[in-house]
């Protein structure tokens, strides 16, 4: 292996490694757990896995088979992950809906008994003109459905018209460079299976390597991070929604809330919130915290315990685990702990003062 093929090796399988490290990262060091940093966890360690298989398999075309299955295998999660991402983060999603888990779920059922059925080494023609095509055709239906997502944010970027209004915050360049990134990750590698120059191949990883430190040096030159990963923690600058607005907002919210019993809803966000009431996600979650001095979570989970009060004080035959359940909660203890702090007591004494 000669100099430039060293370098070149050093340099693309730095950031595989990295990427190992930065998923880590996500996945266990954020001071703040938002549920939008596991899913770039996984997308990190999802890129790494498929990175560091075509590092390996560029430098020693040798390798053993299982490598490769599992390189290509990861690569059925890179664009769910992206789209996850990006969806979680634009609708604050503080608890992972159950939707979402059965897709991953079921991408497991699907992969595992494929590559146990079809294994690499036995397979090969299968993986590399079928299974191939299939992962490359998904994961760029994950790119356009995430392309949907940020519509609003692409056509701001590409607006010859900038307002204050349309500025592009921190928060949504976070996400348009990780879904930029991705796509030049996934061009490289489209690109590698035409029938052009060999070793384009290996411009994945090196793209994949720029583009990963370019995210580190952004985490690394702010000061704050926060409002990188959730677009709440952005207070829209000194604008503020005046009392009679908000006021008037609240009422809506309020009703809206009664009527339709939404807390209901156990998997609620706060993009859904807010297409019911009309407005935009960052002017409801700008009167949550401002106007109201609570978070969606706390605002939602008042309902809720509200509402289980009045099921305890009547004539019904759930338990209190049942009660937690039909009010929106997603596990009993979650309701036990919240009951608790919001009226200083547990369910079953409160259950027991109010039958006395």
């Amino acid at each position: 292996m000669n100099f430039t093929k060293e370098l070149l090796f050093f340099f693309s399988a730095l950031g595989a490694f990295n990427g190992l490290v930065l998923s880590c990262y996500f996945f266990f060091f954020t001071k703040k757990k938002h549920l939008s940093n596991y899913f770039l966890g996984i997308l990190l360690l999802a890129l790494s896995i498929r990175i560091g298989k075509s590092v390996f398999l560029f430098f020693k075309p040798d390798l053993p088979r299982i490598y490769l299955q599992i390189g290509l295998s990861a690569c059925f999660f890179i664009g769910p992950a992206l789209f996850y991402f990006v969806k979680s983060s634009i609708e604050q999603t503080i608890v992972i809906p159950n939707k979402w888990k059965w897709n991953f779920v079921i991408l497991v059922a699907m992969i595992l008994p494929i590559g146990i059925v079809f294994p690499y080494e036995t397979y090969p023609k299968y993986w590399n003109l079928y299974f191939v095509k299939i992962i490359y055709i998904q994961w760029f239906v994950c790119i356009l459905a995430t392309g949907f997502l940020l519509r609003t944010i692409i056509y701001k970027l590409f607006s010859k018209r900038r307002t204050t209004e349309s500025n592009i915050s921190g928060f949504e360049k976070w996400l348009l460079s990780i879904y930029i990134g991705n796509i030049l990750i996934f061009t490289s590698y489209v690109l590698s299976l035409m029938p052009i120059n060999y070793p384009i191949y290996i411009s994945g990883s090196i793209a994949y390597t720029f583009i990963l430190y370019i995210f580190i040096l952004k985490l690394l030159y702010r000061k704050k991070t926060d409002d990188l990963f959730s677009a709440s923690s952005n207070k829209y600058g000194n604008k503020k929604v005046d009392n009679d607005t908000a006021a008037d907002l609240i009422e809506r919210l309020d009703q809206l809330m009664l009527e339709k019993k939404l807390y209901q809803n156990a998997n609620l966000t706060l993009g859904e919130l807010s297409k019911e009431i009309n407005i935009s996600m960052h002017q409801l979650s700008q009167v949550l915290n401002d106007n109201m001095g609570k978070n969606f979570t706390a605002f939602i989970n008042e309902y809720r315990i509200n509402e289980a009060c009045t099921i305890m004080v009547s004539e019904n035959k759930l338990t209190l685990e049942g009660i937690g359940y039909e009010v929106g909660f997603n596990s009993k203890s979650t309701f036990f702990s919240t009951f608790k702090k919001l009226k200083g007591t547990t369910p079953a004494m409160f259950l027991q003062n109010a039958s006395k």
